[in-house]
């Protein structure tokens, strides 16, 4: 990294820096994403299945809600013996909703995807972390949830996937915010050396993703080339859309916002796992400047980073670079990453769709909205 971008950074600025063909966590090479969603007769929820190259990928978390619901999250411990997960799975319904993580295995076990077992090593165990959001009820009927069979319908179609699906999809078919509808969102950054950070973000706060005093989202200053396309609402949109708010709130059972926020930051560049576990711990920051409160005891916060190490970047391995341009490199990379998930979440926001009891954002601030263009480019 030059003196010129490194300092560029420091200051917020993105010299060197684009956003990807895509604007999405396709642009990592390897990564495909796929949804699944149930809607009406009682269902409002969904899964989504962020899927890993065939070699598998190293990653970690950093689980910072105070309601979370995971599975395999031990699995990505840097101590442990898993060095490469196969897929992270996200989904509805809860903690009931983490069993829908065996559909994803089934798939991957069937294509001979896994961790390899037995004597000699002809047997696999697909290694899928997931992580599970409060949708319980949303589509009128607590009962409907995520199954193994609709994870699975997700896995097979992150398999035949190119651009990933933003909105009110997957996991977020029955997402809400601030009584908002929530959404999956997902955005992507370019480095001046090659390398691609990018997050899809699946967002179902507890906390507000706008502003209270425009209504603007409050990532809105993360954007890059300007992917968003969208003003700060006038004073009489953004009163209109509190009316309509408050309107609706007294108009049906309260739809509380519980939870959560489910994030998978992705890069090229060769990261240990140790690497990740700070990538995926700074990919937090970016959520706290997009969503607040956040981390809260009704939120299951979540972070997830893999590394598809397809940079062609190998001087970002320890001992290859004096550790000052090491350092500056990984920074770079956890910079962006963080910008990423901010982006993200506002994308989340402007792609949501309305639906009969809750309207979405550009329902609520049509005039603000006009310009924004749904694939983020």
């Amino acid at each position: 990294m030059s003196r010129a971008t490194a300092l560029d950074w420091r200051l917020g600025g993105s010299e060197g820096i684009s956003v990807g063909p895509t604007n999405s966590i396709a642009d990592v090479t390897g990564i495909r994403v796929g949804h699944a969603s149930r809607v009406a007769d009682g269902w409002l929820t969904g899964s989504t299945v962020v899927l890993a190259p065939e070699i598998g990928m190293p990653a970690a978390v950093d689980i910072r809600g105070g309601g979370t619901a995971t599975r395999e999250t031990a699995a990505l411990d840097p101590m442990g013996v898993v060095e490469r997960i196969h897929a992270v799975y996200l989904g509805g319904g809860s903690a009931f909703g983490l069993d829908a993580a065996g559909g994803v295995m089934a798939a991957l076990q069937e294509r001979g995807l896994g961790f390899r077992v037995g004597e000699p090593l002809t047997e696999v165990v697909p290694i899928v972390p997931a992580a599970t959001l409060f949708d319980l009820g949303r589509g009128g009927d607590f009962a409907n949830r995520p199954s193994a069979a609709l994870a699975r319908i997700a896995a097979e179609n992150a398999f035949a996937a190119h651009d990933p699906a933003l909105g009110s999809v997957g996991a977020a078919t029955g997402a809400i915010t601030g009584e908002m509808r929530g959404g999956i969102g997902t955005a992507s950054a370019v480095l001046s050396n090659g390398v691609v950070v990018a997050a899809l973000a699946v967002v179902n706060a507890d906390g507000t993703t706008l502003d209270p005093r425009t209504g603007a989202p409050w990532g809105l200053f993360a954007e890059l080339e300007g992917e968003f396309g969208v003003s700060i609402p006038t004073p009489d949109e953004h009163r209109a859309a509190r009316d309509r708010l408050f309107a609706d709130a007294e108009a049906r059972p309260a739809l509380r916002p519980l939870n959560t926020t489910l994030v998978v930051v992705a890069t090229t560049a060769p990261l240990t796992r140790v690497e990740l576990q700070k990538l995926a711990g700074t990919g937090h920051d970016g959520m706290a400047r997009a969503i607040r409160p956040v981390h809260t005891l009704g939120d299951g916060d979540v972070i997830f980073a893999v590394s598809t190490g397809s940079s062609g970047m190998p001087e970002v391995a320890p001992g290859l670079l004096p550790d000052h341009e090491r350092s500056d490199r990984l920074n770079q990379v956890y910079t962006a990453g963080a910008d990423a998930v901010t982006r993200a979440i506002v994308h989340a926001v402007l792609s949501a769709e309305s639906s009969p009891r809750i309207p979405s954002y550009r329902e609520l601030y049509p005039t603000a909205t006009r310009g924004y263009r749904r694939s983020g480019r």
